[in-house]
């Protein structure tokens, strides 16, 4: 293939994944998206292993086959509440790679750079790293364009510095965010003394360690220290955001992610790379604003500490009152009778399994002649969009799931509300407690429908960790139990 046609293949790709982006915008059109970017990556991929430049086109594939695999196997594993989880340990990987590419071009930039590893590592490698460095120097001979001279070196130096700074804060920081998604980490804050002041000191001292490599001409010691710092600040900027604002990380790494492809981008001098890796930066970056507004939070104050890590602790529920439990037969009994029903699903739901017999229950209503809808707060779930992919997995109708705005005026004409698996984002207490954590957070004010019930296990506070009012209100009665088996129930008796 010539390089021409390599060229003509990457913008055609671009093209794809843009209408790829525009796709997953509506969800009448996001299956269509998904095959236009599935379309972009295979011409993408194609038009790379074709590339006259291109060498170890046996490797390529090797990994290729050996990363679909993988892919694959995960793909039909893994549960849709397990999504969060696989979406951030992703973006982990771009960020390791972005480093991985960074330390490549620097040491093609620089085959010496061997002879630093082998000071810094020790003599015992010496033997293993000195035929390494042959190979470098062999391939060094070859003229690839990287014999670069005053700003021209600057600037190559100040995109890989860049490119393995974010890479590294992406993949320590998606690490974390995996393990508290999952539930292997603490969902809640770590609150490191002067942990504000740490996160400012290491972006300083990654900002002086750039002038000195950027004006050694490259040295490799400044290099490995910026990425430990970097790996440690990455790490540590994800630990210290509490629970509660985990969909806005997940999407903030995301941003991060594509920052990082298109760093590697510049590195690589692939033009398709940074055009994609632009794409996903400035995509992610719109969508941790936009949920951050949804929750009446400023992007700083997520990343410098998140929900429940400088407010007022919340009250505790024995101070609240006391609340009243139904069963399920009352509920459907409810349900009969009303006119107008509205269910404001969240992550229980999700973890339940329960969005089936919920749009099950949603049919048998609406062909009563019953007004039903649903509420979706824009961070419901760990993940964004995360209830409204259950709902359409169920086959309930696009037309009668409402974003927060678009339902919160109704619920003063709702006869019934149906609060299922959802805590943090249909709590009073932030609009009502300005020492709440959640405080000014704007939220489903259910409270305002003549009756609603809560769906729970059990009285234990949401993700967040913060006491819900709501529960706790004359107008609540609260069902206890797992959400598909209590939703069953309701079924049977309607």
């Amino acid at each position: 293939m010539s390089q021409g046609l390599v060229s003509a293949s990457y913008i055609i790709a671009a093209v794809f994944f843009i209408l790829s982006l525009a796709g997953l915008s509506k969800q009448e059109t996001a299956k269509r998206g998904n095959w236009f970017g599935i379309i972009g990556m295979a011409v993408a991929l194609g038009a790379t292993i074709l590339n006259p430049s291109t060498t170890g086109v046996a490797w390529i594939i090797l990994a290729m086959v050996i990363g679909a695999a993988i892919g694959i196997r995960l793909a039909l594993k893994v549960e849709m509440t397990q999504m969060p989880e696989l979406v951030a340990i992703l973006h982990s990987f771009v960020g390791l790679a972005a480093v991985l590419v960074g330390f490549n071009s620097f040491i093609d930039l620089h085959p010496q750079a061997v002879n630093e590893i082998v000071l810094v590592l020790g003599e015992d490698l010496s033997t293993t790293l000195e035929s390494a460095k042959a190979a470098f120097m062999e391939v060094s001979t070859q003229d690839k364009g990287l014999h670069l001279e005053g700003a021209m070196l600057n600037i190559h130096l100040v995109e890989v510095f860049l490119g393995i700074f974010i890479g590294a804060v992406t993949f320590t920081g998606s690490i974390v965010a995996f393990g508290k998604l999952n539930g292997r980490l603490s969902s809640k804050a770590l609150a490191l003394p002067h942990r504000h002041k740490l996160n400012l000191l290491a972006v300083l001292v990654s900002i002086g360690l750039m002038l000195m490599f950027v004006q050694a001409g490259g040295a490799l010691i400044p290099l490995i220290i910026m990425t430990l710092i970097a790996l440690a600040f990455g790490w540590h900027l994800v630990a210290s955001i509490g629970g509660a604002d985990m969909p806005v990380v997940v999407s903030m790494l995301n941003s991060y992610s594509g920052w990082a492809a298109a760093a590697a981008g510049f590195m690589l001098s692939n033009d398709l790379l940074i055009v994609v890796g632009a794409l996903v930066g400035s995509s992610g970056a719109i969508l941790s604003y936009i949920m951050c507004k949804a929750m009446n939070r400023s992007f700083i104050s997520v990343i410098a500490g998140g929900f429940g890590s400088d407010g007022v602790a919340s009250t505790a529920s024995d101070e609240m009152g006391e609340y009243r439990e139904t069963n399920a037969e009352d509920v459907a009994d409810l349900l009969k009778h009303a006119d107008s029903v509205v269910i404001t699903p969240g992550y229980g739901m999700a973890v339940a399994q329960a969005q089936y017999p919920v749009a099950e229950i949603t049919r048998k209503l609406r062909a009563m002649g019953i007004k039903v809808r649903f509420g979706i707060h824009p961070v419901a779930g760990r993940l964004p969009g995360h209830m409204n992919v259950l709902l359409a997995e169920a086959k309930v109708p696009y037309d009668i799931v409402l974003e927060m705005d678009e339902i919160n005026e109704d619920f003063s004409d709702t006869d019934v509300v149906l609060v299922i698996g959802a805590n943090d984002t249909v709590n009073p207490a932030a609009m009502e407690d300005p020492g709440s954590p959640i405080a000014g957070m704007p939220v489903l004010e259910v409270w305002k429908a003549q009756t609603v019930i809560g769906f729970k296990r059990s009285m234990n506070t949401g993700y967040a960790g913060v006491q819900n009012p709501l529960f706790f209100k004359d107008n609540t009665q609260m069902l206890f139990g797992d959400a598909k088996e209590s939703v069953n129930q309701i079924l049977a008796h309607l």
